[in-house]
């Protein structure tokens, strides 16, 4: 599914569009966004890992689950 938007860029933009985007700006932009969005969603990712990783609490309960994971005992 897609959607018509109308955005309003500067002249000097606009011409930046359309010298690297030719005929399909539309997908120019659109790819753009998409980047956009994973390399939000990795920050974010990072960010999260890096807030396990500094949490002493939750790495003390990983390592008691580590640990009764690996006892061998089903």
């Amino acid at each position: 599914m897609t959607h018509r938007t109308t955005i309003t860029l500067d002249d000097e933009i606009s011409a930046f569009l359309n010298h690297v985007a030719g005929d399909n700006r539309s997908a120019y932009i659109n790819e753009l966004l998409k980047q956009e969005r994973n390399n939000l969603l990795k920050q974010s990712l990072i960010k999260a890992n890096q807030e396990e990783a500094e949490d002493l609490d939750y790495q003390e309960e990983l390592q008691i689950w580590e640990t009764t994971l690996s006892d061998g005992l089903t």
